[in-house]
């Protein structure tokens, strides 16, 4: 990360607020990496760290802050454990450890999930639930996760268990819903295994349906406990929309959405495009995905699962040639397949989402030889961490190169 800050930087949106965090624990959790900066500092430090990488390739736009960046994050997770007397706790691990740091109040987590957590941890001792123990791995009661959707209001509760024969299971989801009446939906999730993964693969519902709703750009999309879906809503909003202005797109368009995940974004992109496909390797994301376009009378997409390089390839085979190509892939980037393959199809416009600048750059220098960048708009997703999400428009160099779709 970059140290050296500008005068004077040009932001987008940027809060008058300062953005000191008073939390005692922020030194111990490691969770907020820019603890002693106002907000628009911390905007002109991720501002001069993302001109310093791209400052060769492209300039970089001015970014996109929050208006209030707190308490933003719509998921919550909890790890619980006990203290010196034996209490059962909630927390999070020291970054980089698995030493357990109680947390009663984030400025980053949404204020209702933290206050449910921390109802459900009182509750343990009254029910003599045991806090799993990850020495010993004896105990039942592991981790809790709680989903806020701000659109629909809707809470998701899932608590992480190593068995679903908890004793009174009944009387808890009575007590959790005696103070917390506004929570849609409670989830069992059974983790056996000896991991640091907090899900596992069986669960059950114990309340509602299993599952909560949020609303992006107008588009209803389904979360259940195990989906993937961005924690900052407000923010991917905005995200999605400088993503999807960037394209331009006048509605005669193949729209190829790679590392689809559930849907969101080529779903949110679909009313301007003629065709959408969406490409997972997960099949449980793909199946969500199915099931959102269903729930938003999105009837031009289809959602294939596989590795994204291959069924790229197979598309181009059957004559399918995408006009644009979106993709979001994970932190570690893109994977060299799939950005080989694209050098192969060369679609004339690849819109990349990335929330790592480095490898973002990477895969960038592979891409160039072939392709023009047009734009790179940096989105602060996660005011008070380093980490910066970044909309990047590439167009294919060729002005000739003639596209049938």
């Amino acid at each position: 990360m970059a140290s050296r800050f500008p005068d004077q930087t040009n932001v987008t949106t940027a809060s008058n607020r300062d953005f000191w965090f008073r939390c005692p624990d922020a030194k111990q959790c490691g969770g907020c990496q820019l603890t002693t900066m106002p907000y628009k500092a911390q905007l002109r430090h991720k501002q001069a760290y993302m001109d310093s990488l791209f400052s060769d390739i492209c300039a970089v736009q001015p970014i996109i802050g929050m208006e209030n960046p707190f308490h933003y994050r719509n998921k919550v997770h909890a790890v619980f454990g006990t203290d010196k007397s034996g209490n059962p706790i909630a927390g999070i691990y020291q970054q980089g450890t698995h030493h357990l740091v109680p947390v009663r109040h984030c400025l980053l987590e949404n204020e209702l999930a933290g206050k449910i957590i921390q109802h459900i941890t009182s509750l343990f001792k009254t029910f003599r639930w045991r806090i799993y123990n990850e020495y010993t791995h004896r105990g039942l009661i592991r981790h809790a996760v709680v989903r806020v959707s701000e659109s629909t209001r809707q809470i998701m509760v899932t608590l992480v268990t190593t068995t679903f024969e908890l004793p009174h299971l009944e009387q808890f989801v009575e007590a959790v819903l005696e103070v917390f009446p506004q929570i849609t939906t409670i989830v069992l999730n059974q983790n056996t295994r000896v991991t640091s993964a907090v899900l596992g693969t069986k669960e059950k519902v114990l309340y509602g349906p299993g599952y909560i709703e949020d609303i992006l750009l107008g588009k209803r999309f389904r979360i259940s406990s195990r989906s993937f879906y961005q924690v900052n809503s407000r923010q991917t909003q905005v995200l999605y929309k400088t993503a999807i202005d960037s394209c331009n797109f006048q509605g005669t368009e193949v729209l190829l959405d790679a590392y689809c995940g559930t849907g969101t974004i080529g779903l949110c992109a679909a009313d301007s495009v003629r065709r959408l496909i969406g490409i997972e390797i997960n099949k449980d994301a793909v199946l969500d995905a199915r099931l959102n376009a269903k729930t938003n009378g999105i009837d031009h997409a289809s959602f294939l699962t596989g590795d994204a390089g291959t069924l790229l390839q197979n598309l181009v085979r059957e004559h399918i040639l995408p006009d644009t190509v979106i993709m979001d892939p994970p932190r570690s980037g893109s994977s060299s397949p799939f950005l080989q393959t694209l050098l192969q199809v060369l679609p004339p416009h690849i819109l990349y989402i990335s929330c790592n600048p480095e490898t973002l750059l990477r895969d960038l220098q592979v891409l160039i030889p072939k392709y023009t960048v047009q734009s790179i708009v940096p989105v602060d997703m996660f005011p008070g961490t380093q980490h910066v999400e970044t909309v990047c428009c590439l167009y294919h160099q060729k002005k000739d190169f003639i596209y049938v779709s």
